[in-house]
This record gives structure tokens, sequence and C-alpha cells, in this order.
């Protein structure tokens, strides 16, 4: 079965800097995109970074110039380094296998990050 397994989220303050890591089991990570979503309460679900199996990357305007979406193929891994933090970027945060494509759309459980002012 596919899993997908977060970790890295937490409670910073303002500007300060966090990494989010995902690993994936139960399928051949490589073959497809991955991407980090993000949903505040009240509102929908956004995705805030993806990264196509070729490594291409793109990101929300939200989070340009401060997130960094990676991917690690001989880990199964894929992380978001988040620097510059500020309130708004307060969210659970979801790690995503397939982005929706050809019938592949697995989700982490999720991970909270909380920044403080």
């Amino acid at each position: 079965q596919v899993q997908l397994v977060e970790s890295g989220g937490g409670l910073v303050q303002g500007g300060g800097s966090l990494r989010l890591s995902c690993a994936v089991s139960g399928i051949i990570f490589s073959i497809h995109a991955m991407g980090w979503y993000r949903q505040a309460p009240g509102k929908q679900r956004e995705l805030v970074a993806s990264i196509s199996r070729g490594g291409s990357t793109h990101y929300a305007d939200s989070a340009k110039g401060r997130f960094t979406i990676s991917r690690d193929n001989a880990k199964n891994t894929v992380s978001l380094q988040m620097n510059s933090l500020k309130p708004e970027d307060t969210a659970v945060y979801y790690c995503n296998y397939g982005l929706g494509y050809v019938g592949y759309n697995y989700w982490g459980q999720g991970t909270q990050v909380t920044v403080s002012s």
C-alpha cells in the first residue's frame, strides 16, 4: 500500500525556518510528480509547491522566493524548505503524490505549521 509519512512541522517565530519532509513507500517514488499543499482554517487547500519527475519546480506566488521544494529519488523523499516564515503561512501542510494526474493522488496525514508573530 502507498504510504506518505510527514515530519518537520511545529511552532516557529516569524522570520524563522522549518523543513518539512515526506517519506513515500509502497510505490515507485520517481515516476510521478510530488507536491506540498496547505490548508488554513476556513480556507481551501492550496498547492504551495510541486516538483515533477524530472525535477522541474513550481511555486505559489505566496511561496516564491521563500520556499524550496526538492526530491531525493534515491531516498524516496520530498522536502519543503520554508524560510522567512510569516504568520499567514500557518496551516496544515500535506504531502501529495501524483497531484491527481492519471488517477494518482495520494496524501500524507498532514503536519501542523504554526508561525507566531
